[in-house]
Parts: structure tokens; C-alpha cells; sequence
């Protein structure tokens, strides 16, 4: 496809736009670069040699701090746990975004077989895979499978290829689904909806509201997966998986492998994530920072890539995305008072993916663009 320059040479007849469309055209995505031997990651996926893109020359002589780790076990049935708990989750929330959940009722079982879905549908032959393959983000399409739903509005490309579907409100039948996929992605959506339910209920706790009021206003209404795949990369210290971005939903759990590569930024540094056998990772969304009026936080976090081998991470995303639906998401009036009035106007969960999705992963907070 002639997507590769010759390192250190300027090249005048760069054309992007058609390198763009040539690699979309393949529709095998980064795993198809891979499989077909590159040595060099093409120049679409270059990075900025700027500090904040030198991925692998963080700050190596910084201490660096710990990601909570909340353990759910017997939260139901001791109050001293349960409160235990949702002040972790408190803290956590409000200057991390992020945290760690173990003893959370998901058997290991399940979550080994989700993952190993993802393998599955990745690595399956390329003819089978194809037939899944579209840039159609309008909600129409019950399956999205693609590489960068962004390829052709943000800057730089990224090492990832990623598929996606709906699993909430209107579940999708297994016949619906990719063939890796149909046995096990239901029962698991049926398991992360659960969690999903708790964890808002030990939100609004956190909150001061009613355990129920995140789900009363419609937090758990949407459930959606999206599967990534990020291939082994001859050249990771020129690219990235995904870049900084926050997340366009409430909350997100996150089923990662066990090789590592997600970071999240906090105290002015990149922090890994490191996987926890069995744990499950969950972060504030923009929706969930849009009505909680900046008291809880939706951090940025970024995916790097590695050289020796393939990373597989599973998101549950607890929005209605595209669903064409009327309802209005504002900041909890609960949580305002005359010296904390709104920062954010009104918007449907629609009219704020439709935003983030235009925009692209371009390092801006699709936040800014809703501020009162």
C-alpha cells in the first residue's frame, strides 16, 4: 500500500487522506499490517515526537501512586463493609475516576470466556470477518467492527482495531452476534448489568442521594461492548492504542488481559493500571461528571502498545449512545446550592456521542463544549 517512509527522509507526497482510505479499504485493520509482516509501523500512525506523546520516557524516577482497589465482598450484608466501601469509592471517584473492584460476583469463568471471545473474533479468518466491517456509527448498525471509528478526523491513526454492539435496552439475539461471541457475550452483559446496578447504588450513596436515583434517572437504561484489539507493534515507541480521552458514557467497566498497557493520568503523571486477576476496572464517564456537576471525575487515560504481543480489553459502557431517545441529562439538582450552581447545560445522551464522536480522540475534553 506504500505506507511506510523512510525514516529520517522528508516526504513532500505525503498524501494522508489517501493513505487513510487505502488502509480502510482493506477492511483488516492493524491485524491485517501485522499479519502481513510490516517491519515498520507505517506513517499514519506516528505519533508527534512531542512530551507528551514520548510514551515510554514517563517519569521512571517518580514514585508513582496506587490505584484503589474496592473489594465488594459481603457489602449486602455488613453495613461496616458496605460503608467502607462507598467511601473508597468516594475518594476514588473524586480524584482518581478510576478504581479497581474485586469480589465483585462475576465468576472468573465468565470473564476468561469473554476475553477469549475477543481472541477469537480477531484472529478468525479474514473473509468471515469482513462481513462485520463498517464506518456506519448511526445506530442502524447492529455490529461495528472497524479499526479508529475516528480514522478520518483525528490527526494521528491509532494501533488498535476495536468492534461493538448494544446489549441494553434492546439486547441483541444471539444470531446477531459475531459467531465467537454468541454464547457468551449475553450472559455476560446479563452479569456486568448487574454490577453496573450496584456500583450505582454505592454512587448515589456516596452522593448523599437515594441508592436508587442514578438508576431513577436512567444511568443503567443502556449497556453497550466494545471489544479492542491491540496487536503486537514492531515500532511502539512511535505509536499509541488509544490516546488521552475521558469516556462519553456514565461509567465504564473494563475487562483487561493480563498484559498491561493502560494508564491513567493523575497528579500530573501517567500511572499504569496494573491487572489484577479477577478484578474488574471502572471509571466516571463525562455523563456521570456532567451531573454530578464536577463533584465526581472523569479522567483521561491512554493504552500503550507492545512490541512482543497482542493486548485484548473488553469495555461495558453504561450509556443509550445513539439511541435516538428525548431525555435530558443535567446536573442532579440535589447536588446544587447558590454557591454550587450548574456548570453544564441540559443534553441527551445522543446529542453528546454524536459531539464526542465528530470530534475524535483529538486530546479535548468533549465536556468543554456543554459548560454553562
Amino acid at each position: 500500500m506504500g505506507l511506510n517512509p523512510i525514516p529520517g527522509t522528508i516526504q513532500p507526497d505525503y498524501d494522508r487522506k489517501t493513505e487513510l482510505t487505502a488502509f480502510d479499504e482493506t477492511k483488516t485493520g492493524v491485524k491485517g499490517l501485522v499479519d502481513a509482516g510490516i517491519t515498520e509501523v507505517p506513517r499514519i500512525f506516528h505519533l508527534p515526537p512531542t512530551p507528551e506523546n514520548l510514551v515510554n520516557s514517563d517519569q521512571t524516577s517518580r514514585s508513582k501512586p496506587c490505584l484503589p482497589t474496592i473489594d465488594l465482598e459481603g457489602i449486602n450484608e455488613d453495613s461496616i463493609k458496605r460503608k467502607e466501601a462507598i467511601e473508597k469509592m468516594k475518594n476514588a471517584l473524586e480524584s482518581w475516576g478510576f478504581f479497581q473492584i474485586i469480589n465483585h460476583g462475576i465468576p472468573v469463568s465468565i470473564l476468561e470466556d469473554a476475553k477469549k471471545c475477543i481472541i477469537e473474533f480477531f484472529e478468525q479468518d479474514t473473509d468471515v470477518k469482513k462481513q462485520w466491517y463498517t464506518r456506519d456509527l448511526s445506530g442502524k448498525t447492529k455490529v461495528v467492527y472497524n479499526s479508529n471509528f475516528d480514522l478520518y478526523s483525528t490527526p494521528v491513526t491509532n494501533w488498535r482495531d476495536s468492534f461493538y454492539c448494544t446489549m441494553a435496552p434492546n439486547p441483541l439475539q444471539p444470531h446477531e452476534l459475531p459467531l465467537p461471541c454468541r454464547d457468551i457475550w449475553p450472559e455476560y452483559s446479563k452479569q456486568v448489568m448487574k454490577l453496573g446496578c450496584c456500583v450505582f447504588e454505592l454512587i448515589s450513596e456516596a452522593l448523599g442521594l437515594n441508592p436508587k436515583h442514578l438508576f431513577d434517572i436512567g444511568c443503567t437504561e443502556g449497556l453497550a461492548l466494545l471489544g479492542h484489539y491491540y496487536p503486537s507493534c514492531p515500532q511502539p515507541e512511535l505509536t499509541i492504542g488509544i490516546p488521552n480521552h475521558a469516556d462519553n458514557d456514565f461509567i465504564t467497566i473494563l475487562l483487561q488481559d493480563d498484559i498491561g498497557g493502560l494508564q491513567v493520568f493523575y497528579q500530573n503523571q501517567w500511572t499504569d493500571v496494573p491487572p489484577i486477576p479477577g478484578a474488574l476496572v471502572v471509571n466516571a464517564g463525562d455523563l456521570l461528571q456532567l451531573i454530578t456537576n464536577d463533584k465526581l471525575v472523569s479522567a483521561e487515560h491512554r493504552v500503550l502498545v507492545n512490541k512482543n504481543c497482542s493486548r485484548v480489553s473488553l469495555a461495558s459502557f453504561f450509556s443509550t449512545g445513539l439511541m435516538p431517545t428525548t431525555k435530558v441529562f443535567e446536573p442532579i439538582k440535589e447536588l446544587l446550592s447558590k454557591n454550587s450552581p450548574a456548570k453544564y447545560r441540559g443534553t441527551t445522551v445522543k446529542d453528546y456521542v454524536d459531539y464526542y464522536n465528530g470530534k475524535g480522540l483529538d486530546g479535548t475534553s468533549a465536556l468543554s463544549h456543554f459548560k454553562i
